[in-house]
């Protein structure tokens, strides 16, 4: 799987939850900037 797959992933799963960016990186303990940037496939670091 590469990283865009992986960050629609993310994405759909979150919104699911009807989470924000905000809201899961304060759950994990990450920023939301992290989020954003693994959403966009970007980086998974």
């Amino acid at each position: 799987m590469d990283n865009t797959k992986i960050g629609r992933l993310i994405y759909t799963l979150r919104k699911e939850k009807g989470m924000t960016q905000l809201q899961l990186a304060e759950r994990i303990n990450i920023s939301d900037k992290t989020v954003s940037k693994w959403e966009r496939g970007d980086s998974l670091n």
